[in-house]
């Protein structure tokens, strides 16, 4: 028994020491990478391939940033009962990866993706929308960009028809404008 027990702390030993080990070890060493303030000793210089190794023939990809969004709603519904729109609810929504969408009450269920109008900006932060209450009226679109820009649309709400897909290009004639002197 006495000899298992010290087998056992010798391994608790190691173990712990190996950990120490790798939290102490510097970053390039501990993902088996290039330094990336340059070339580290024992490292080959960008470029070249270790020795004994061959070039590799796969293209570098390219770094792009990634977008990163909290989750964003927002809605407008038309109360002017005079209105064709009356009670129509719009709503827009933002994912984590920065899509912004949005769902005309009149079509459950569809959401349309905002990338396909001209203009949206890649990485969509937070949505505001409003409505003007007449007949016919227009929806405005506001999306704020992660680089602290707003962009609008105004859409046409004249036809009466639930927006889509294939409908909102065309409701939205020139798409999405910078607004200009947004305070960055």
């Amino acid at each position: 028994m006495r000899k298992l027990t010290w087998a056992a702390r010798g391994v608790a030993a190691v173990s712990g020491a190996m950990l120490l080990g790798a939290l102490a070890m510097p970053a390039a060493a501990a993902h088996g990478g290039p330094d990336p303030k340059g070339t580290a000793k024992g490292q080959p210089a960008k470029g070249k391939p270790a020795k004994g190794r061959p070039a590799s023939t796969t293209p570098a990809r390219p770094t792009t940033p990634r977008c990163s969004s909290d989750r964003d709603v927002s809605s407008a519904v038309v109360d002017y009962s005079g209105s064709g729109l009356f009670e129509t609810l719009f709503r827009a929504a933002t994912d984590r990866q920065g899509h912004a969408f949005l769902n005309d009450s009149r079509n459950p269920g569809v959401w349309i993706n905002l990338a396909l109008l001209p203009g949206a900006p890649t990485c969509a932060q937070e949505t505001a929308l409003s409505a003007t209450e007449e007949d016919p009226g227009n929806l405005y679109i506001t999306l704020l960009g992660s680089n602290g820009t707003l962009y609008q649309a105004q859409c046409a709400t004249a036809s009466g028809a639930p927006f889509t897909p294939a409908t909102l290009p065309a409701a939205c004639g020139a798409g999405f404008t910078p607004i200009s002197g947004t305070p960055v």
